[in-house]
């Protein structure tokens, strides 16, 4: 066992170990950082393995552009950020349906290839993964780009009171009703108008 092979297996548990505590965490901004952890072993991975465009593309677009997107949407929606009993859900379910799935991948993976030699391709330039991305997986690319776009969208309006809701009247101290105020402009200020 080569030293790139125990730091391939390091990486990976760290991997493995950070992604359990992504969907074990009960504080959704601990999940996104947990989250950053996990892609960043990936990154490292994909580093021993030598494909350092790919790491690169994983530190960029993952962990810099993705877990950020997370997490403002997390800040602009005002989602509960702590534990919340009413949302919790009991853990075995889960964990059985993915110790099931897991085990169905083992076992269909030791099935088709019985220990078997698999002939890697030639090692992969910027250049051929460039011409792959930019020629066969454009469209996947972009819609993904205008999902995420969407969703902050979505996300900035959900955070805005305003938008799409009529004024509630407020309480007079007469115990009556007034019209809701306007918040003022600054020309309005200026007119000398409260």
């Amino acid at each position: 066992m080569t030293g790139a092979d125990v730091l391939l297996l390091a990486l990976g548990a760290v991997a493995v170990g950070s992604g359990a505590l992504v969907v074990a965490t009960r504080h959704l901004v601990r999940a996104g950082l947990w989250l950053v952890v996990c892609l960043g072993a990936l990154a490292g991975n994909y580093l021993v393995l030598t494909a350092e465009l790919v790491a690169w593309v994983q530190v960029l677009i993952y962990v810099g552009a993705v877990v950020v997107l997370l997490l403002f949407a997390v800040m602009l929606t005002r989602a509960p950020i702590g534990p919340s009993d009413d949302l919790d859900r009991p853990g075995w379910p889960a964990a059985l349906v993915g110790a099931g799935s897991g085990l169905g991948l083992a076992v269909l993976l030791i099935d088709a290839f019985r220990w078997s030699r698999v002939d890697l391709p030639a090692a992969g330039t910027a250049e051929r993964l460039g011409e792959q991305v930019f020629r066969s997986w454009v469209l996947p690319f972009e819609v993904l780009s205008v999902l995420l776009l969407a969703a902050l969208v979505g996300a900035i309006v959900l955070s805005r009171p305003d938008i799409g809701r009529p004024a509630a009247p407020t309480a007079a101290p007469d115990g009556g009703e007034r019209p809701a105020r306007v918040a003022s402009t600054p020309a309005a200020d200026e007119g000398g108008r409260p």
